[in-house]
């Protein structure tokens, strides 16, 4: 065919360019080169900066990813609440989430832990909250029941019976976050990190995705042909069909360019949950699933039509929050748990974006600044705190995007959405066994990426499979146990510290982490066996460019220069230059 000057190969695909020697990405070549990242195969590691098209896109995704978690938070809390279910507060609430949401995220990405790694709404808040608005003065009304409720009373009286309950959940996460703060801040929990081994982050992020089988089953149910259908959708796109190029043509500097765009490879997520919401839709159209059923797009379309198009959520907008001891106590169990389980987020969210593991004044600063957001979502009266989202790190780890730019976009998006009510509670009638589907993939690469640990330890080893069997096993059964006995963990005349023992014993993530650190940290084995060696060797600990590729990732973006330059930073532990004191501690396992 004859050259046309007018059409030329483009060089830009979603910003994955292409070698025109040899057809493969550079971005490959790259890592192929860099021995830290010799096996990974991220299409955008955390450093990289796609193109803002690309990040909008991408962003929008982690978005669709998370907002199947959230949306079901204002549901769950409300009925405790007294709220109505034709209240058009319920959105409100749900925007709120998502705003407060898009700015924890931004801070958590730019000046918490900065890793790429999405803050939302938190179910370890609603057991605390159920128990404090389960107490006798905190009771719905006798006629909350009544279908006559909203008739009977005024709008006035309707939004005080609320709005006092939000109030005192409001100051109850305030207060409590701040301990949160403390924890991270004051760097208590980075005192810990140094008996963090992967047979402690094994079993405690294997249950982060282990125990969301529940989440991704009852999504699911009600309509598993659609569920299971999303799953066959996205695991061809993801996998089978990732490498595939789709042909396009674009029109740029004067020239028709030949596009090809690895759509398949950067949006799996996104453009399942578009087919399969369309293919619900028309199913919806003909009647050919029930009334119902919950495949239908239009049982939510009410939420929408309630919501008001504009809004900006605003602080105190329920009025002044009030503080109880009995509500603070109690939901500090939330904050333990998010917290512990925050940590294990981040080892699992740097291995999978391609990020060196996160040092000490990293983890102190993520859990800092996971208590401020929370305080930030109870002065702003979300009902709830934040924490990091395990969904959107099973999303890295199929879409092999892991760019903090991609999730500071998905912040902005979510801010966008929490101020345009309407247009955000639209992508909420997604139908639920789509988002069970979506779930059971992210969930898997979750669970997988936790065992992915025990490539580095030594398994012929009884005393290494004692722990792993052990812990895995306890932290399955111990919280179901509790659940089906809750009056069983009475142990003090104290019912805060009952439950907050009861909240952390109920949450796999802490069993399974606090036996996998226990035992290995005490039972006697060497640093080659327990995988000490290996996993600094893989981390590139051992490169000689380590430091660099630490510094690069976890320093803050601005002021760097200066705060090396300043004695005192050294012992500030939530800053980059923090020098961590090294405790001549001597455990049963600390064999050389």
């Amino acid at each position: 065919m004859a050259e046309n000057p007018g059409f030329q190969e483009d060089q830009d695909n979603f910003g994955v360019r292409k070698d025109p020697e040899d057809g493969k990405s550079s971005k490959t070549k790259d890592v192929n080169r860099d021995p830290a990242k010799r096996k990974s195969d991220m299409i955008f590691t955390i450093e990289d900066v796609p193109p803002w098209y690309t990040s909008c896109l991408l962003g929008l995704q982690q978005y669709m990813t998370m907002f199947g978690s959230t949306v079901s938070i204002p549901f769950l809390i409300s009925p405790a609440m007294c709220i109505s279910v034709e209240d058009p507060v319920r959105g409100n609430i749900l925007s709120t989430i998502f705003f407060v949401s898009g700015i924890v995220t931004l801070l958590q990405s730019t000046l918490g832990v900065r890793l790429p790694i999405v803050q939302g709404g938190t179910f370890s808040f609603l057991v605390p909250t159920f128990a404090i608005l389960s107490l006798p003065e905190w009771k719905c009304p006798s006629d909350f029941v009544n279908e006559n409720w909203a008739s009977n009373r005024t709008m006035e009286d309707r939004t005080e019976v609320w709005q006092m309950r939000m109030r005192e959940i409001q100051g109850a996460i305030c207060v409590s976050a701040i301990f949160q703060m403390v924890l991270g801040y004051f760097g208590l929990i980075g005192l810990l990190l140094r008996f963090i081994t992967p047979l402690t982050i094994t079993p405690a992020v294997t249950m982060i995705g282990v125990s969301l089988f529940q989440a991704a089953s009852s999504n699911s149910e009600g309509n598993w042909g659609i569920a299971m259908l999303t799953v066959v959708t996205m695991v061809v796109f993801s996998q089978y069909l990732r490498n595939v190029d789709i042909p396009a043509v674009k029109y740029s500097e004067g020239a028709f360019v030949r596009a090809n765009l690895p759509i398949l490879k950067l949006f799996p997520i996104l453009l399942t949950i578009l087919l399969m919401w369309a293919l619900c839709a028309i199913l919806t159209a003909t009647d050919a699933i029930g009334a119902s059923n919950p495949a239908r797009t239009d049982t939510k379309l009410s939420l929408v039509h309630n919501s008001a198009w504009f809004r900006i959520p605003y602080p105190f907008q329920w009025g002044i929050p009030t503080v109880s001891a009995a509500g603070v106590f109690g939901m500090l169990a939330g904050v333990l748990a998010s917290a512990i389980e925050s940590v294990g987020d981040y080892y699992a969210c740097a291995r999978l974006a391609g990020a060196p593991r996160p040092p000490t004044h990293a983890i102190n600063r993520g859990i800092g600044t996971e208590g401020l957001g929370c305080v930030i979502a109870g002065i702003f009266g979300t009902g709830n705190g934040t924490t990091s989202y395990s969904e959107n790190i099973g999303a890295i780890g199929v879409t092999k995007v892991g760019s903090r730019r991609v999730i500071q976009f998905g912040g902005l998006i979510m801010i966008i959405f929490g101020l345009f009510s309407k247009f955000g509670s639209f992508f909420l009638t997604i139908p639920s066994p789509i988002v069970g589907g979506i779930f059971c993939v992210m969930f898997g690469m979750i669970t997988a990426v936790g065992l992915s640990n025990l490539q580095f330890v030594d398994l012929n080893s009884s005393r290494n499979l004692f722990v792993l069997g052990f812990s895995i096993f306890f932290s399955l059964m111990l919280p179901e146990w509790i659940k089906s006995n809750p009056g069983s963990l009475n142990v003090s005349s104290s019912n805060q510290l009952n439950q907050i023992i009861k909240v952390l014993l109920s949450t796999h993530m802490f069993v399974g982490g606090f036996l996998g650190f226990f035992l290995d940290n005490t039972i006697p084995g060497t640093r080659e066996e327990r995988g000490l060696l290996a996993w600094e060797a893989q981390h590139g600990e051992d490169h000689e460019d380590y430091q660099d590729r630490v510094n690069r990732t976890y320093d803050i973006p601005f002021g760097m220069d200066w705060l090396r330059g300043q004695a005192w930073a050294q012992y500030i532990p939530f800053l980059p230059t923090f020098q961590e004191k090294v405790f001549d501690v001597k455990l049963p396992c600390c064999k050389s």
